[in-house]
C-alpha cells in the first residue's frame, strides 16, 4: 500500500444522497447519450452515463433513466431505443444532453434510419446499438431500462468519453 493510501482516516458516514453521489463520483465510467422518438416522431435523448452490458446470449445492456423523463417516456411508449457511446472529443455534446436544452437534437449532427432504435449521433458516437426493450425495473427516482441489442453500428475510431470525479475525461489522457 502506498503511504498515500495509508493516509486516508476511515470514517463510517450514513449513506446519504450527497455521500452516496460522492462515492460514485469515484467510478470512473462511460459516457453515452440514450435516444429515441416520441409518439410525434420528435427525437429526445439524454445523457447517461449508468450504461452495463447485462449477458451476451441474448446481446442485452441496461440503462439507468431518470423516471418522469422525456426520454424515458419515449421509450416506454416506442420500445426502442439507441445507446451512443460518445468518443473523446464529444464533450460538449455530453453536456448539452445532460441539460436539458430543448433545441438540443438542432445543435447535433443526427440521423435514423427507419430500423433504428433511436436516433444516432453521427458525429459524436464511436460506436451505437440499437436495442428492443426486454424488461423495465424501477427503483427510486429512476428506472433500469433492459435492452436486447439487435444492430450494432461502429461509427468512428475514436476513443471513449470518461466521467469521473465529476469531470470528463478522454480514454486516450489516462
Amino acid at each position: 500500500m502506498t503511504e498515500r493510501a495509508m493516509n486516508v482516516e476511515e470514517v463510517a458516514d450514513p449513506a446519504t444522497p450527497d455521500r452516496f453521489r460522492a462515492m460514485m463520483s469515484g467510478f470512473p465510467t462511460g459516457v453515452a447519450v440514450v435516444t429515441t422518438t416520441g409518439h410525434d416522431g420528435a427525437p429526445r435523448g439524454m445523457t447517461c452515463s449508468s450504461v452495463c452490458s447485462v449477458t451476451l446470449k441474448p446481446p442485452t445492456l441496461l440503462v439507468c433513466l431518470r423516471d418522469g423523463s422525456p426520454t424515458l417516456e419515449a421509450i416506454l411508449e416506442r420500445g426502442t431505443f439507441a445507446v451512443n457511446l460518445l468518443h473523446e472529443e464529444a464533450q460538449e455534446t455530453a453536456e448539452l444532453f445532460a441539460s436539458g436544452n430543448p433545441e438540443r437534437f438542432h445543435m447535433v449532427q443526427w440521423e435514423q434510419e427507419a430500423d433504428a432504435g433511436g436516433p444516432h449521433l453521427v458525429r459524436d458516437a464511436h460506436t451505437v446499438a440499437d436495442c428492443d426493450v426486454t424488461a423495465l425495473h424501477r427503483t427510486g427516482d429512476h428506472c433500469t431500462v433492459f435492452g436486447a441489442a439487435r444492430l450494432i453500428t461502429q461509427r468512428h475510431g475514436l476513443p471513449p468519453l470518461l466521467y469521473g470525479l465529476r469531470q470528463f475525461r478522454p480514454w486516450s489522457r489516462l
